[in-house]
This record gives C-alpha cells, structure tokens and sequence, in this order.
C-alpha cells in the first residue's frame, strides 16, 4: 500500500491540460470587430459572426453569406442569409457592433457586396434570432480602423433617448459609393428606435433637420465614449507637414441637433511636438477628474510609442460649434485649447492597444504590442511605475488587435484579439507566488496574501478581512526602518511596514524587538499602531561593530520577521561618495552635507546618492555590438567608446521602475570591453551606461530585445558522417544564434560560417554512426530546438574516373555512387596531379542515374593530357583516385590463388589423421542425441495434451489511439514527415485555421470534380510518378477532402469506373489487388475513415484481447534477447528450438519508495531461470501495471534491480566481470547465472535517485548489439574458446514445431472472437459503408455485363478484407499506443494469413511439406469459409442504403473530426505534385475539354504559390 499510495500522488495530478498558452478561440477568417456585452463576446470576422460566452467558447455563429437582389432603387434591394451550403452571391461585411444591453438587443451594420449600406438588428443573446433588418449606411461603406462607432445617451425633458454616434473618415479622393443615395457628414447621431421620431436608423431629428458635424482635412478618429452626459472623440487631424490629436467634447443634452452643437475642442499635445501620432486609447476609471491614457506615436510611425496620461475634463468655459478642424456650419479660425500630459508613463517599441483598469489606489494598464505580447503595468497614484510584466507572447510576432477588453463576469481575464485569433489571458499570476515576500514583491495591485488561507490570491478570493498587500505607493521593500536619535541623545528606532491590509489584519497588529546580546527596547516604547512601530533603545549607544536586531510582525494571522545590523550614523564615514551614500541610507540613517548623519538629521531618499566619482575620467559610449538580441539576451557582446578604463560592469535599465541588471565586464582596454546582455523577460527598447566604482553610470546606448529565433528547415537535410558539411538553417531571427549544437556531439558549439535574420550556415560535426541528429540554436544561456533533424549517410565512395582531351583542356568524368546525400558540384574540390603538381579542375555539372552519379569537370591547358590520379577533397576529408585501380586488385589475388592447392594436401592429412578419435565420439554422441530426442517429443506431447489455456483477460484500460493519429498512420504509413505536417498539435485540435490564398484557390480548384479527375489521370500517365507518389497523392487528397467526405466519396467512385473500364479488357479479378494507382489507396482511406467507428466499438476490444494474449504466451517460455526467437509462437521462422533447460521461479519483489530505505509490500512476479536481467525488469514492470492498473513512475531504462543474498542485496547487470565471453561474444546474464531461487527476493530502484556503482546504459543501444552479445543460441565459435564449458544439449528444430501447436491452442479462442466480430453482423447489419461499397460493386458488375460469380467475391475480398482488415490485423500499432516487434509481426502475419485464406475460393491440398503457417489453421479454414459466404450473403440480402442515410452518415463523419487535419499543409505538399508535372495536367484539361474558367483557375493558383510571401496582419 505504501507503494501505491506513493505512486498515485505522482500519477494523478492535475487532469487540466492548458491546451494553449493563454486559451482562446481562433476564426474562420480575419477578425472585423469586437464587442462585450454582459456575459457575452461577439466577434465579426469576414464570413461569419460569432457569440462566445464569457470564457470563450462557441454559443452561436452565424454566417453572413447570402442572396442579394436588387432593383432599380437602392430602396429595392434585398438581402437574405442562406444555410452553409446552399448558393450565395454576396457577403455582409460587419464595420459596426454594437451591443444595446438596454434592448437586449445587438446592432450590426455594414455593406453588402454592391457596395451599398446594410443593418440588421439581433437577438443579444441568440443572435441568430433576426429581430429587424434594413438596407441603410449606418458607419463607414469600406472597413476601416479610422472610423470609430457607440451608443450615447442624450438627456431629454421626460425621457433619455439611445443614439448610434458614428464618426467617419472621409476620404476626399475617392468618396463614398453615391448610387446608394448617401449624404452622411463625418459625425452623425443615428435612432435606435423607432419611437424616436425619425425612425430606426434615421439621421433626421424632427422639424430641425439633418444635424450633423462635417471635418476640414483628413481626419482619423481612434476612440470615443461617455461619461456622465460628456461624450469624448479622439481623432488625428492630418495634413501634410504636421499630425494633430484632437479631443472632441459634446454635451448629450436636450436633443441631436443640441448635442451636435455643443462641440467644444482641444489639442493634446506631448513632449514630442507635432510629429506624434495618437494609436489607441483608454479611459482610467474613477470620479473627477477624467483621466485618460493613450498609446503616441512619437514620430508618425508604428515603432517608437509612449503611453502617455491626460487630464480631458470638459472645459466649459469656452465657446460652442468654434472648432478649426469640426464644424457644423462653418470652420473658424478659433485656437483651441492645449492640453498637457501628466505624466509620460512607458516607453515600448510598437505598442499597438491599452486597456486601463483601477484596481485599489493603482492603475493597472495592459498594452498590446506589434510584436504579439500584452504587458501589465501596475501605476501608483503618484503616477511611478512598477516594473512590467508579460502576461502573454506568441511566438510568430503577431499584432495584438487595437481594442482590448476586460471579461465582464469575473473581472479577472483580458481579451486579446489577433488578426483571426482572440485569447483570453489571466489578468494576474497569483497562484504562483508561494510566500508573503514573494507575494508583495510581485507589486501586483491585484494579489493579496490571505492570512486564513496561507496562500497569495486575488482580493476577491480572500473570505475574510484577514488580508495584506502593497501599500498605495511604489515602495522598493516591504519593511523599512530608521535610525532616529533626538536632543537628548535618545536612540529610536522606527520601523515603517510598506502594505495596505484588511480590516481584521489592520486590527491585529503587533510588533516585537529582539536583540541577542541584551535587552533592546526600554519600557517607555509607544505601543504599535499600523503602519508603524518604534523601540527606544533601553542602551543610549550602539556598539562600534554594529549589533543584530530582529523584528517580529503579526497582522491577523500573519507573522512577518526582518533581521536588521543596526550601526551607529556618525561611525559610517569616509570620502563622500555614491557607495558611502547608499551604506549610509540602507543602514536607516541620513545623508547630509556630504556625510553620514542620524535619520531625523538628513535625507534619507536614495535619490540624493546621485554623487559623481572625484577620481575617474567619465566614461562616454559610442556603440555597442550586437545592439539588438533576443529576449534570451547574448554572450560576449563589446561596448565601444572612449574613457572605458575604470569601468566595472554595464547596467541595463528599462524606462521603468523596473531593478537595474548590472553585467560585470572583462577584456578591458580602456576604449571596449566585453559584457554579457543579460535575458529579458519582456520584448523592447532598454538603457545601458557603464558603471563605476563609486557607484555612478555615466554614458548613453540602447539595446533592443526581440523574439527568440526559430528554425523551420535544414538545405541540405543530411551530412556525410565525416562531417565539415556545409548547411543552412531557414527561419526567423537567426542573426542572434551564437552557435549551433547537435545532439550526439552535445558539448561542442558550432560557431556560424554566416548568418541573417532568415538563413544561418555552418559546418556539421562528425558522426561515429549513421543516424539522425537533433539540432539546437545556442542564444546566450538557452538552447532552442530546431523543428527538423539532420540525417547522417556514410561519406560519398568515388569508384572511378576518366579523362578525355577536348583541345587543349582535358575533360574529366568521376563516378561515384548514388546515394542520399544529393552532392551538389559546389561542395566538391577536384585536382588532377601529375607528379608532385595538381591541376585544379573546375567543376561543371552532375548528372544522376539509379546507380551512380557523374560530375564532370575541366582542367585547362595542363602541360600534359595524361592522368593517372585525382584528388578529390569534400568537407574537410581529401580522397585520393587513381585510374584503373580494378586490375589492381586482380594482381594481389593471383598469390592468394596458388596457396589454395597447397591448403587442400594438408587439411587431407590432419583429416584422416582425426577420423578414427572422431568416430568413437560421434557413437557415444549419438546415444545421448537419440535420449534427448526421445524426451523432447515425450515433453511437447504431455504439454499439449495438458495445456491449461491461463491468459489475462483483464488488460486494463485499452490504449485507443485517437482518429486523427490512427487515420494518418494508415495514409502515410512510410512517411512520418508528411504525417506530422498534416495533423494539428493537439493545442490545435477542433480549431479551424483560415487559408490563405493560395491554398483557398487550390481547394476551390480541387473540389471541381472535372479538373480533379483530369488531374488524377494525368498524374498516372506519367511513367516518372511512381506508386510511392500515387499514395501519397491519395493521402493528400484524402485529408484536403476530409471535410466534404460526399464529395470525396463521389470522385473516388468515377475514378473507381474509370479503372474498371482498363481491367475488364485484361483480367477483372486482378481489379483492387494490389495498390497500384491513386483510386486504389483512396479506397484504402475511405476505408479507413468510414469503418473507424465500427472499428473501434466492436472489434477493437477482441483485437486488443488477441494482441496481448499472444504476447503473454510468448512471454511464457524462453525468448531469446538478442534474435528475439521464442519457444513458443506462431511463425516456424520466430522459433526458438535451440533453447536449454530452464524452469520457472516466483519471484517477491519489493519497490524502493523514497530515499529512507523503505519499500513496498511485495509484488509476486512469475519469471524463468533463463531470462536477463533486462527481460526481469520488463516482467516485473508488466506484472504491476497487471497488478495496479497503471504503469509504473520509472521508465525501464531508469530502474535497476537488486537480489538479496545472504541479508544483503547484490545488484544484478546485462555484463559484468563474471560474464561468460566465448571468443569475442559476451553471454547475457540470467537468473540462472546469479544463482537467484524460486521464491527469492528482488528489490526494485530508479538509478537516479540509487545510483549504481557501474553505470551502464541499455546494452541494446550498441549499435553492434547482436555481434557483441548472446543469450540462448550460442555463437558459431570454437567449444574450446569457453571461459566455463559445459556439454549441451543436441537440440532439433523438428522437435520443437509442437510448441507452434501449443501457441495456437492458447490464443485459438481470442483468434475465432477477433474474426467473427469483423464478419459478424451488428443488429442484423453491416457498417453503412460495407454495404454502401458491395452494392456499388454490384451494380458496377451488372453495368459490365460481368456473370461470374467468383469475379463480385474477388472484388468485394480485395477492396474490404485485404485492403481494410488486414492492414489492421498485421499493424495492432496503427489502432492502439503499443510498439510492434518483428517477433510479433512474424505472428500476426500468420493469423492475417488464415484470416484472408479464410476469403480465398481455391481449395488448397496440403501434405507434409506445406508451410506451417498454412498447416496451424488447415482444419480451421474450412469452417470459416462458410462463415464468410454467409457473411457476403447476409450483407446482399440486406435492404440497400438510402441516399440520404449515406450522406447523412459521411456528413456526421466528417463533422466527428472537424478540424484535426492540416488542410493547408496538404494542399501545400499537393500543389508540389501539380507544379511537377503542370505542363501534362493542362495538356490533359485540353484533351478532356474542360472550360476556360479551370485553366483560368489553375493559372491563378500557380501564380499565387509562385508569389508566395509571409502573411502578415496590419
């Protein structure tokens, strides 16, 4: 029990699986607008309109695809939604959303695709309830980030009425579309109502018109709201040398026109003139005065940006309607007032949108950035800031969307919107800061540390008042004291603890003073009152060596604890310099005149230590190299300048209140040093000065932060083992990689041959074996995978060359052979050498054939035409080759010929000289031989006559694999690569991406049935498209199709006619055989995807049951651990007859828990004599998963064993030093070998935390495993060569074949349940898809004329039971998460064979020489076969299945798995086929006549993938 308590506290932790970073919800296409409504998120993108609740996931969606008819009038034109699959012509694209809370309802408005206005109001909370809809402009015609819509409140006598306020950027060059009848101003109030007189939508306000405000010059508004009656517009007035930002008030009073005209104006200016620019903006929350924050662009552009707080209070002092740039009647040439920041709060690259938030007496901003990251800033009252924070970063640098918007339920999520993609992001981190002080340090306004729960939570969460937190004001430490002494020499000292806290915590406030030398405090102390205590020292001095005091807090029930060295103020003294200032202040005294003084006698602010050093020349900075790194920061990077000479360290410090990092420097010279940029934890612009000893920073340069890099792609993808090969990475950002590293040589850094933002080369190291190496991005401290391996072949073998004299030059042909390096001519060096000169032959061309490749290169005017050698030189390896090396080798074998006859007399001689000793040993051999026999069979008869069938049932829970990843496994069973490129991550799954469009053209391409079935055949008549690339194409196909399984459905049964009409000239009864066109793989995977299902709940159990209970017999007699032979097994060619005598041990053993010693309550474990330690360590791990029902905490590799002999335990190794070795072949060690008895006791460790004295790793790493090593079949050596020779046992294979018998017996009842639940019927009926397929081929025969009987069964056997089931029964891996070993296969293939004998029509005669595998299952066949006749009968006689069932149930299907595949990725890798062989694919469109609209289409996708260039959303 201690076990598995122990082990259930590891395996069952938190079941919550953080599918992204952040979570969120990702769209169909680019996301237009964004609102929050109560409980709700409404997101308008392209196509669609989406209702989320609160935390994100899907209520409604509502596509806004429908029929558009128009009249003679713009009044005439009518637009209707249709369903997702019907016709459309026209598309509502959303630019105002707008939730009315007061109506439960949701306004939306934009354009149609004739370019004319559109509104529909919605239900709020089904939004696919149509509440009213009107052909009417309400907002800007064309999208737009420059016009800004919302609801305002205008204030009547007897009532308030809702209005839709839209402010319109007016394009003066190209003006809104005038046939629709629009006349709209840049400011308009619209009804909501139609009780507001004018009707819904209506401009108009009763007898005084049309009101509206027009805008002189280009005007682009940002934001707008109420507050009170106040409704506040931020705009930039634009001209051509200057950017104004403009505040707009207006008064909501009275009426429209009233309102209108109330306008009163002002301009907000910043430090930086008239260059900025005003990017996004938020309102701080409170009462008076309204305090607002805006992102600036400081110079017009996107980059350099300020957050920056105003005070917009309505000034109502001056007049109405005189404005320079809003009017309602005419501009006026009035100056309007200036207003000036309060206070410039952050400085950040690219900030793109700000939320504001009042929490406590701080502000908390979160601001959104161009390069994907939302960072919180935590303000105090007095405007300082604490230091910034990234609550979310992606990983590609997409721009966060310029809203962004709190969740309106718990207040505790901020929306953040990308271009197609909305997160919703944790508005803290509390949970993760485990104690008081790291609670407080996090300057989090939104954490408290809850004294009843010992925990950091936000406010809310806290039950009770029992609470503390940061105080109000930015403070450096939680606790702060001073050192006071007054006239009469008193010393005090005050302690000041920096919080704000709960009521009950404020009232339980306690203090105590501590001294180890003495009594500290006297009596007269004053008594604690939050925030602040004071002990008067009892002493009036304090020792010169400075004395400990500790200080103990409680606050409710929370305890606080601060250690401090109290020092006497005057004993700190010495020079007056920065360092000596900071002592001073950090010991609780005061700085005054230039020393040291008593608290209450000086300044104790930091900020008076600003003292320039006396002694040091200032230091100046002119550059520094590199200047812009990743956020993982770099190594070795050189500050340049002048003065540099008593620099100590480099500080790096952000605009804000954020700890300065300081990194010591070395290599001084006085004009550089070098220094480490430390990481970053936020992306952005920072300070650096160089540090003196005094304390002083002196000097001005800037580091920028940016994303980490990436690596997508290696050119070329191999080296030759030899390594020095030069390759290139493909990525971002690999300007800041330091150097690479590969995973088998971990310890050498590779520094870049070259690098740039994209691509980076360098030379790959050696490789001792052939294999695939991992490649890593070393940046500063951190090491980052790449996305792709590195394949290792052997070095290039050169075989031959010639030399040819073309004029004066000579022409050289070398041939290599072919291999998968693909060497390219610029990689090879070649010189023809003549004597001790070399020629240098310039490379000119290669040509590649199956078995070699040629390159071909020129050397020019060489003083003589002959060559006999070459030098070729690849990487860092020179080969040298000479002509006519084959004859060569001729010449050295002639000796070795003529030894042959002298070898021959003499083995003669010793022959007959041994002949008689061998005699009399063989006579008495063949005594023990004929015994030996006679037991063996006596054995093999009792064990079957005997056998007692034990298997588990009881598995466990059944490993399924899930749709996506059993579907890719059977459609691209040999190319991982393209498999994992077409199923999302799992973070991924359910979420469907946007295509771009290249990928959209060449879906709508593919889904025109003619173009795919001209494509298809072209494809195939091309003798260079090999059958590897037709299932491949297959595949693709089948996943860019998966969602539309109808269509897909419908091509492949062309293609299937197509086929049938070429096979019913040849043979009919080959049709679907073999897999030798792109239809028939099709099939394969519809198939696949169709009988999943039934798959899974009906035979997936028996197969299951099937699988293990063959691996548990075979795990029941000997198997040997290096060939993997067993005794007992299906396949003849798996047997193991050469095992020895063994017997059966039960074994106790016992499972370290801890590091103490203690162990588990013993776990009884069957094992036998002859099994290695590694094979023990798998029967105990299998045996506890049996046991428990979960595997075990330590992989195998990790766990060593131990045996206990004689009271103490000896550990038991694959090799040791009492390893038997025959030759140069070491035998295995067994249970056998260690001596180890029936019932002995086995102790279980994890070599981490015991490590063992020799470690060694598993010894089937070796690449040369099965050479080094033996277990029970012995090596083909010397008997001599025994270190302990022992006779053994004759043993003959013939013998053994009964242990086959013994194997069938015992799983022979799993075999018959697995086959009748794929031939048996469920309900009476088979899977849709079965009968759905027999009765297409039915019809198909019928339509052929075909009346042979045999020919329909053939048909139906190959496309279902030897296409579908018997991949499945060979492949147990491609359905459950289980590894396949080739012994395993040998047995499955056995039963596969029986299952398709099973559907064979030939009676087959066996005798005595038959195949086992044919023999096991001979009587069982027959009986089968009825079974399947009747099977085919029964699926005949069913009632057909109707259309609609059909394409009800491909629908339901496709649904299932919505979204798994990587559509785009498929449409990628095809379009790879499409570009090959383009020139054939149109040939063929011409020959089947298709219509120009095709070829067209097929240009325009071609065009799109040749321009292709990274997407990115502005």
């Amino acid at each position: 029990m201690i076990l598995l308590l122990g082990l259930l506290s590891v395996l069952w932790g938190d079941p919550g699986l953080c599918l992204e970073q952040g979570g969120g919800y990702s769209f169909d296409g680019d996301i237009r607008q964004f609102a929050v409504a109560s409980n709700s998120v409404y997101i308008a993108t392209e196509e669609r309109l989406y209702q989320l609740s609160h935390d994100l996931t899907l209520i409604n969606s509502l596509t806004q695809r429908g029929i558009l008819k128009t009249g003679n009038q713009p009044e005439d034109a009518q637009f209707y939604r249709v369903s997702e699959t019907a016709a459309w012509n026209s598309t509502f694209s959303i630019n105002v959303l707008l939730p009315f809370t007061k109506s439960d309802s949701m306004i939306s408005c934009g354009v149609t695709d004739d370019d004319c206005g559109y509104c529909e109001v919605l239900d709020l909370k089904n939004i696919s309830n149509l509440l009213y809809r009107e052909h009417i402009q309400v907002g800007p015609l064309k999208h737009s980030s420059a016009s800004v819509s919302f609801l305002v409140d205008v204030k009547k006598k007897t009532q308030t009425d809702t209005y839709i306020l839209t402010a319109i950027q007016q394009n003066k060059e190209q003006p809104e579309n005038s046939k629709c009848g629009i006349n709209h101003q840049t400011i308009n109030l619209h009804d909501t109502d139609n009780k507001q007189g004018g009707g819904i939508f209506s401009l108009t306000d009763g007898a005084s018109g049309t009101p509206g405000i027009k805008s002189k010059g280009d005007v682009e508004f940002v934001d707008g709201f109420q507050i009170s009656s106040t409704i506040y517009l931020f705009s930039n007035a634009l001209s051509d040398q200057t950017n104004r930002v403009r505040l707009i008030w207006l008064q909501g009073d009275k009426s429209k026109t009233d309102a209108l005209k109330s306008l009163r104006g002002a301009t907000l200016s910043t430090f930086d003139g008239e260059s900025s620019r005003l990017v996004a903006s938020s309102v701080i929350p409170g009462e008076q005065p309204v305090l607002w924050s805006g992102v600036f662009s400081v110079d017009g552009g996107d980059t350099n940006t300020e957050l920056i707080v105003f005070d917009i209070s309505a000034d109502s002092s001056r007049g109405t309607d005189k404005d320079p740039d809003f009017y309602t009647s005419a501009p006026s040439r009035v100056t309007p007032k200036i207003l000036k920041p309060k206070a410039v709060l952050f400085r950040q690259r690219s900030m793109t949108s700000v939320l504001a938030v009042r929490q406590r007496g701080w502000t908390v901003f979160f601001i959104g950035t161009g390069d994907g990251q939302l960072i919180k800033l935590a303000v105090d009252r007095n405007y300082h800031s604490a230091c910034p924070t990234v609550l979310y970063w992606t990983d590609d640098d997409r721009k966060v969307f310029p809203k962004l918007h709190l969740d309106p339920v718990d207040h505790k999520h901020v929306y953040v919107p990308f271009r197609n993609q909305m997160k919703r992001v944790p508005v803290s981190k509390c949970s993760t800061y485990t104690n008081v002080q790291e609670c407080w340090s996090a300057q989090d306004p939104y954490c408290v540390w809850c004294g009843s729960k010992r925990s950091c939570t936000f406010e809310g969460d806290c039950t009770d008042s029992d609470w503390l937190s940061i105080p109000d004001d930015s403070q450096h430490k939680m606790i702060s004291h001073k050192v006071e002494k007054d006239t009469n020499g008193q010393i005090s000292l005050k302690i000041h603890t920096h919080l704000t806290v709960g009521q009950e915590a404020a009232s339980n406030f306690t203090c105590h003073f501590s001294a180890t030398s003495r009594e500290l405090c006297s009596q007269i102390n004053p008594p604690p009152q939050f925030p602040q205590c004071t002990c008067v020292l009892s002493d009036g001095t304090l020792p010169p060596d400075g004395l400990n005091v500790t200080v103990k807090f409680r606050l409710g029930t929370t305890e606080l604890s601060e250690g401090l060295r109290l020092t006497s103020c005057s004993d700190i003294s010495g020079p007056p310099t920065s360092v000596l200032c900071q002592q001073c202040i950090q010991a609780g005294c005061g700085w005054s005149n230039g020393r040291c003084s008593w608290a209450n006698q000086g300044e104790t602010n930091h900020s008076v230590c600003q003292i320039s050093g006396k002694n040091f020349s200032i230091p100046e900075i002119s550059s520094i190299s590199p200047s812009e790194v990743s956020f993982y920061g770099r190594n070795n990077a050189e500050l340049s300048g002048r003065n540099l000479r008593d620099v100590t360290a480099v500080r790096i410090q952000a605009d804000t209140d954020c700890t300065p990092k300081d990194s010591p420097v070395w290599d001084n010279t006085g004009v550089s040093v070098k220094f480490h940029i430390p990481r970053s934890d936020i992306k952005g612009v920072v300070n650096v000065c160089a540090l003196l000893p005094d304390g002083s920073c002196h000097g001005k340069a800037k580091i920028t932060y940016s994303s980490s890099p990436s690596c997508s792609e290696i050119i070329p993808s191999n080296s030759w083992v030899s390594g020095k090969r030069t390759v290139t990475l493909m990525g971002s950002h690999l300007d800041f990689v330091e150097g690479v590293v590969h995973s088998h040589t971990a310890q050498d850094v590779i520094v870049p041959i070259s690098s740039s933002d994209q691509r980076l080369s360098y030379s790959t190291p050696a490789a001792s074996v052939i294999s695939s190496s991992t490649v890593f991005l070393k940046v500063a401290n951190q090491t980052l995978a790449c996305s792709t391996n590195l394949s290792y072949y052997p070095d290039p073998e050169f075989t031959s060359f010639a030399a040819t004299r073309t004029g004066k030059d000579v022409h050289i042909t070398i041939q290599k052979k072919a291999d998968k390096l693909q060497m390219m001519i610029e990689e090879l060096s070649v010189w023809g050498v003549q004597g001790n000169k070399t020629h240098q032959c310039i490379m000119e061309a290669k040509e590649t054939s199956n078995d070699t490749d040629s390159f071909t290169c020129e050397i020019q005017s060489p003083p003589k035409p002959d060559f006999q050698k070459l030098l070729i030189k690849y990487g860092d390896i020179s080969v040298s080759l000479d002509l006519g090396a084959e004859f060569q080798y001729l010449l050295m074998l002639i000796p070795v010929l003529l030894l042959i006859p002298c070898i021959v007399v003499v083995v003669g001689f010793l022959y007959q000289r041994q002949q008689h000793r061998f005699t009399d040993k063989m006579n008495k051999f063949i005594e023990d031989m004929e015994l030996n026999i006679r037991n063996d069979i006596r054995q093999g008869f009792v064990e079957l006559q005997t056998e007692n069938v034990d298997l588990l049932e009881n598995v466990g829970a059944i490993p399924f694999l899930d749709f996506k990843h059993f579907a890719s496994r059977i459609f691209f069973p040999e190319n991982e690569p393209l498999m994992e490129s077409c199923i999302k991550d799992i973070a991924q799954d359910g979420v469907k991406i946007q295509l771009d469009e290249c990928c959209q053209g060449l879906s709508k391409l593919i889904q025109d049935r003619l173009f795919l079935t001209s494509m298809v055949h072209a494809l195939e008549d091309q003798k260079s498209f090999t059958i590897k690339d037709k299932c491949a194409v297959a595949s693709l196909l089948t996943v860019a199709l998966h969602s539309n399984l109808l269509y897909l459905t419908e091509v492949m049964e062309v293609l299937l006619k197509d086929l049938m009409q070429k096979s019913s000239n040849a043979q009919p009864k080959l049709l679907l055989r073999r897999t030798e066109s792109i239809v028939e793989k099709l099939l394969t995977n519809w198939m696949s995807i169709c009988l999943y299902g039934f798959l899974r709940e009906t035979v997936g159990q028996h197969l299951f049951l099937m699988v293990s209970a063959l691996t548990q017999q075979i795990a029941k007699g000997p198997v040997d651990c290096v060939t993997e032979r067993a005794l007992y097994t299906l396949s003849e060619d798996w047997l193991l007859w050469q095992a020895q005598d063994f017997s059966s041990l039960k074994l106790k053993v016992l499972f370290a828990v801890g590091t103490d010693g203690e162990v588990s309550e013993p776990l009884e474990v069957n094992a036998l004599s002859c099994d290695t330690v590694e094979q023990v360590k798998e029967k105990i791990l299998s045996t506890f998963k049996a046991k428990f029902g979960f595997p075990y905490n330590i992989p195998l590799r990790d766990v060593c064993i131990q045996y206990e002999k004689n009271g103490s335990f000896v550990p038991l190794e694959e090799v040791d030093a009492s390893s038997e070795v025959i030759g140069e072949v070491t035998m295995l060690n067994t249970l056998k070998h260690y001596k180890v008895d029936d019932g002995g006791t086995i102790k279980v460790l994890s070599k981490k935390t015991h490590p063992p004295l020799s470690p060694q790793g598993s010894l089937k790493d070796d690449e040369n495993f099965s050479g080094k090593y033996f277990h029970l079949i012995d090596p083909d050596v010397d008997e001599d060569q025994r270190k302990n020779p022992e006779k053994k046992k004759l043993k003959l294979k013939e013998v053994h074949l009964t242990k086959l018998l013994s194997t069938k017996v015992a799983v022979h009842s799993f075999v018959e349940k697995l086959f009748r639940s794929i031939w048996g019927l469920t309900l009476s009926r088979s899977p849709f898809a079965v009968k759905y397929f027999f009765d297409f081929l039915d019809t198909q025969a019928e339509n052929m004329k075909i009346t042979d009987p045999d020919v329909l069964h053939i048909w139906k056997t190959n496309s279902m039971p030897l296409r579908f089931w018997i991949n499945i029964l060979k492949n147990p891996q491609f359905v459950f998460d289980m590894e396949k070993t080739p012994h395993l296969d040998g047995c499955l293939s056995v039963i596969a064979q029986a299952f398709m004998d099973s559907f064979s029509l030939s009676e087959t005669q066996l005798g005595k020489y038959a195949p086992t595998n044919k023999l096991l299952y001979a009587k069982d066949i027959p009986k089968f076969k009825q079974e399947v006749r009747m099977y085919y009968k029964q699926i005949r006689d069913q009632s057909p299945v109707t259309d609609t069932e059909f394409k009800d149930f491909l629908h339901e299907e496709s649904e299932k798995h919505e979204n798994e595949f990587n559509e785009a990725a498929a449409l990628r890798e095809l379009y790879k086929f499409i570009q090959r062989y383009f020139t054939e694919i149109e040939q063929k469109l011409d020959e089947n006549g298709v219509p120009a609209e095709l070829k067209e289409q097929l240009q325009h996708v071609k065009q799109s993938f040749d321009g292709l260039k990274s997407c990115s959303w502005n």
